[in-house]
């Protein structure tokens, strides 16, 4: 090779080569913010593992092209404000809200913040999105059920334990979800033939009290309602439930898994896939203001066998067929 053609070469790779490493190295890393409010299970990774998998398939893979940072706030309140107040400090592209009390902080954390939530109960009537059409703010996602759900629980439970007559049913009073989700179980008590009454969640010798005093009397039944607080207590739920003998339904699959006799509630791993294709549209560039909020479209029915054996239950093949996952 003639001297001009080598020199002619090697500069002309020259300038390539630093161009492309240009490329490489300016490529913004986006950022990622979790907030979660369950620690540790098979369920709570499973969730992640959904979200991630998803944001794999759209093309954002973690610590390539994205950089995922998860706070656990375990039931505890004020470090789950803190957390949220952290993962705000980050600045992040856009932040997952698992649950609505993690929602609730991060709304009081950041008004400007994208935000895409998952499984949290009614969002409108929290105050946390104006409208399920046109959320308004910086917050979107997936809502856990419509309160007409919480119809269904009595429904079925009355299907599993014909006898009852009498219904307590465990609340959060603190947050709306908690009142929405009773008034609608107590509306439609009457046709049930079936008297309810509430217990507050909180503190945790009082509700033992109350539910014993409640499970003197026969043909009881026990509800207990979609809260962050009974999702963190509940192993001791169904401990409870199972020592006073109360047939129970759940709003999870989860409660089952731990023991409890049914559930029924949305697919939440469904949920976190679909928040996963709204934090890819946040960020190629779209508003949560303009994403709608969305409801679930699939429903799982979980039953214990083992709990109803030792509850001296038989459930009823054609309920057992509607089932999508039975525990023996």
């Amino acid at each position: 090779m003639r001297r001009r053609e080598f020199f002619k070469v090697v500069g002309g790779a020259a300038v390539v080569w630093p161009l492309s490493a240009y490329a490489q190295q300016t490529e913004r890393i986006r950022r990622i913010g979790v907030l979660s409010g369950t620690a540790g299970g098979q369920e709570t990774q499973d969730r992640m593992a959904a979200f991630q998998q998803r944001l794999q398939q759209l093309g954002w893979i973690d610590g390539r092209n994205v950089h995922i940072d998860q706070r656990v706030w375990a039931g505890d309140l004020a470090l789950a404000r803190r957390y949220a107040a952290e993962l705000v400090a980050l600045a992040p592209d856009v932040i997952l809200a698992g649950g609505g009390t993690s929602l609730r902080y991060l709304v009081q954390a950041t008004s400007t913040l994208p935000i895409v939530f998952a499984n949290v109960p009614d969002p409108v009537g929290s105050g946390q999105v104006k409208s399920l059409a046109r959320p308004g703010g910086n917050a979107t996602g997936f809502t856990q059920f419509e309160y007409s759900l919480s119809a269904k629980w009595l429904d079925l439970l009355k299907q599993i334990a014909p006898n009852l007559t009498r219904v307590a049913v465990l609340r959060d009073a603190a947050i709306t979800p908690g009142i929405g989700q009773f008034a609608v179980i107590q509306s439609v008590a009457s046709s049930l033939n079936v008297e309810v009454s509430p217990i507050d969640m909180g503190d945790a010798g009082e509700i033992e009290h109350e539910v014993s005093v409640f499970a003197r009397s026969s043909n009881g039944g026990l509800i207990v309602t979609a809260s962050a607080w009974a999702t963190v207590h509940r192993r001791p739920i169904v401990a409870l439930a199972a020592r006073h003998k109360l047939p129970a339904i759940y709003y999870q699959r989860i409660f089952v898994a731990d023991g409890g006799l049914v559930s029924y509630g949305p697919d939440v791993i469904e949920q976190f896939r679909g928040a996963a294709a709204y934090v890819d549209r946040v960020l190629k560039g779209e508003k949560p203001a303009d994403l709608p909020v969305q409801a679930p479209t699939k429903y799982e029915l979980a039953i214990n066998l083992k709990t109803a054996k030792a509850l001296g239950i038989t459930v009823a093949p054609a309920l057992l067929a509607q089932a999508n996952e039975v525990i023996e």
